[in-house]
Protein backbone atom coordinates (compact mmCIF):
# COMPACT_ATOMS: atom_id res chain seq x y z
CA UNK A 1 0.00 0.00 0.00
CA UNK A 2 2.86 2.05 1.01
CA UNK A 3 4.93 1.68 -2.72
CA UNK A 4 1.58 2.57 -4.02
CA UNK A 5 1.33 6.22 -2.44
CA UNK A 6 4.74 6.70 -3.63
CA UNK A 7 4.47 5.24 -6.65
CA UNK A 8 1.06 8.40 -7.17
CA UNK A 9 3.45 10.68 -5.74
CA UNK A 10 6.21 9.98 -8.31
CA UNK A 11 3.34 9.52 -11.41
CA UNK A 12 2.52 13.08 -10.45
CA UNK A 13 6.30 14.42 -10.17
CA UNK A 14 7.37 12.70 -13.78
CA UNK A 15 4.26 14.21 -15.26
CA UNK A 16 5.23 17.48 -14.20
CA UNK A 17 8.84 17.20 -14.93
CA UNK A 18 8.25 16.10 -18.46
CA UNK A 19 5.95 19.22 -19.06
CA UNK A 20 7.43 21.69 -17.45
CA UNK A 21 10.90 19.94 -16.76
CA UNK A 22 10.75 21.39 -12.86
CA UNK A 23 9.07 20.10 -10.41
CA UNK A 24 7.01 22.19 -7.60
CA UNK A 25 8.39 22.63 -3.97
CA UNK A 26 5.26 21.33 -2.78
CA UNK A 27 5.56 18.30 -4.42
CA UNK A 28 9.08 17.73 -3.40
CA UNK A 29 9.42 19.23 -0.09
CA UNK A 30 5.71 18.64 1.04
CA UNK A 31 6.60 14.87 0.73
CA UNK A 32 10.07 15.32 2.73
CA UNK A 33 7.94 17.60 5.31
CA UNK A 34 5.58 14.90 5.65
CA UNK A 35 8.02 11.68 5.57
CA UNK A 36 9.77 13.98 8.31
CA UNK A 37 7.27 14.44 10.36
CA UNK A 38 6.10 10.44 9.68
CA UNK A 39 9.93 9.47 11.05
CA UNK A 40 9.45 11.66 14.26
CA UNK A 41 5.92 10.30 15.08
CA UNK A 42 6.41 6.50 14.42
CA UNK A 43 10.19 5.86 14.60
CA UNK A 44 10.28 4.08 11.13
CA UNK A 45 9.84 5.27 7.52
CA UNK A 46 6.83 5.58 6.00
CA UNK A 47 7.57 1.47 3.95
CA UNK A 48 8.64 0.75 7.29
CA UNK A 49 12.38 0.59 7.61
CA UNK A 50 14.26 1.86 10.98
CA UNK A 51 14.38 5.81 11.08
CA UNK A 52 18.46 5.32 11.34
CA UNK A 53 18.01 3.25 7.52
CA UNK A 54 16.29 6.58 6.56
CA UNK A 55 18.76 8.02 7.04
CA UNK A 56 21.50 6.49 5.66
CA UNK A 57 19.19 6.63 2.92
CA UNK A 58 19.39 10.17 2.69
CA UNK A 59 23.12 10.26 2.98
CA UNK A 60 23.15 7.79 -0.22
CA UNK A 61 21.00 10.29 -1.97
CA UNK A 62 23.16 13.20 -0.93
CA UNK A 63 26.72 11.22 -1.99
CA UNK A 64 24.57 10.37 -5.69
CA UNK A 65 22.87 13.58 -6.51
CA UNK A 66 25.08 16.31 -4.72
CA UNK A 67 27.71 15.70 -7.00
CA UNK A 68 26.13 15.91 -10.20
CA UNK A 69 24.10 18.83 -8.93
CA UNK A 70 26.95 20.76 -8.79
CA UNK A 71 28.32 20.00 -11.62
CA UNK A 72 25.11 20.72 -13.94
CA UNK A 73 23.75 16.98 -14.55
CA UNK A 74 21.29 17.17 -11.92
CA UNK A 75 18.93 19.90 -11.00
CA UNK A 76 17.62 20.92 -7.39
CA UNK A 77 14.22 19.58 -8.00
CA UNK A 78 16.17 16.27 -8.94
CA UNK A 79 17.76 16.26 -5.61
CA UNK A 80 14.76 17.08 -3.70
CA UNK A 81 12.47 14.34 -4.85
CA UNK A 82 15.47 11.88 -4.21
CA UNK A 83 16.00 13.27 -0.77
CA UNK A 84 12.15 13.09 -0.26
CA UNK A 85 12.01 9.13 -1.26
CA UNK A 86 15.12 8.61 1.21
CA UNK A 87 13.26 9.85 4.07
CA UNK A 88 10.23 7.70 3.19
CA UNK A 89 11.87 4.81 1.75
CA UNK A 90 15.26 2.61 3.03
CA UNK A 91 18.92 2.26 1.65
CA UNK A 92 17.80 -0.78 -0.81
CA UNK A 93 14.43 1.10 -2.19
CA UNK A 94 16.83 4.38 -2.62
CA UNK A 95 20.12 2.52 -4.34
CA UNK A 96 17.58 0.13 -6.40
CA UNK A 97 15.67 3.25 -7.91
CA UNK A 98 19.33 4.75 -8.82
CA UNK A 99 20.30 1.44 -10.19
CA UNK A 100 16.84 0.72 -11.89
CA UNK A 101 17.07 4.89 -13.45
CA UNK A 102 19.69 3.95 -14.88
CA UNK A 103 18.86 0.28 -16.66
CA UNK A 104 15.58 2.41 -17.86
CA UNK A 105 18.06 5.30 -19.31
CA UNK A 106 20.11 2.77 -21.07
CA UNK A 107 17.11 0.32 -22.39
CA UNK A 108 15.55 3.88 -23.75
CA UNK A 109 18.97 5.32 -25.01
CA UNK A 110 18.99 1.73 -26.66
CA UNK A 111 15.78 1.25 -27.76
CA UNK A 112 13.72 5.00 -28.39
CA UNK A 113 14.15 4.90 -32.20
CA UNK A 114 12.45 1.60 -32.66
CA UNK A 115 9.79 2.80 -29.85
CA UNK A 116 9.09 5.92 -31.53
CA UNK A 117 7.62 4.27 -34.81
CA UNK A 118 5.52 2.51 -32.80
CA UNK A 119 4.10 5.37 -31.01
CA UNK A 120 0.61 6.79 -32.02
CA UNK A 121 0.49 10.00 -34.43
CA UNK A 122 -1.00 11.98 -32.05
CA UNK A 123 1.14 11.01 -29.04
CA UNK A 124 4.42 11.73 -31.31
CA UNK A 125 3.21 15.30 -32.27
CA UNK A 126 2.42 15.99 -28.51
CA UNK A 127 5.77 14.57 -27.55
CA UNK A 128 7.64 16.60 -30.10
CA UNK A 129 5.85 19.49 -29.38
CA UNK A 130 6.55 19.37 -26.02
CA UNK A 131 10.47 18.54 -26.58
CA UNK A 132 10.90 21.44 -28.93
CA UNK A 133 9.66 23.92 -25.83
CA UNK A 134 12.30 22.25 -23.51
CA UNK A 135 15.06 22.65 -25.54
CA UNK A 136 18.40 19.81 -24.17
CA UNK A 137 17.09 19.68 -20.83
CA UNK A 138 16.04 15.92 -20.03
CA UNK A 139 13.45 14.72 -17.47
CA UNK A 140 14.87 12.44 -14.79
CA UNK A 141 11.85 11.44 -12.82
CA UNK A 142 10.26 9.07 -15.38
CA UNK A 143 13.51 7.15 -15.25
CA UNK A 144 13.26 7.30 -11.19
CA UNK A 145 10.02 6.07 -11.50
CA UNK A 146 10.46 2.90 -13.55
CA UNK A 147 13.53 2.54 -11.22
CA UNK A 148 11.13 2.62 -7.75
CA UNK A 149 8.59 0.41 -10.11
CA UNK A 150 11.48 -2.32 -11.02
CA UNK A 151 12.81 -1.66 -7.12
CA UNK A 152 9.32 -1.97 -5.25
CA UNK A 153 8.27 -5.47 -7.67
CA UNK A 154 11.77 -6.74 -6.41
CA UNK A 155 11.81 -6.13 -3.08
CA UNK A 156 8.32 -6.68 -2.52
Amino acid sequence: MQSIVLLMWLALCTEQDIRERQIANFLTLGVAACALVWLFVTGHSWIGAEASDAGWALAIVMLLTLPGYMLGRFGADDVKLMGALALATSPQYVLGTFIGAGVSVVLWLLTRRRLWTLLNPKVKKRLQALTEQMGDKQAFVPYVLTGFLLTAVWIQ
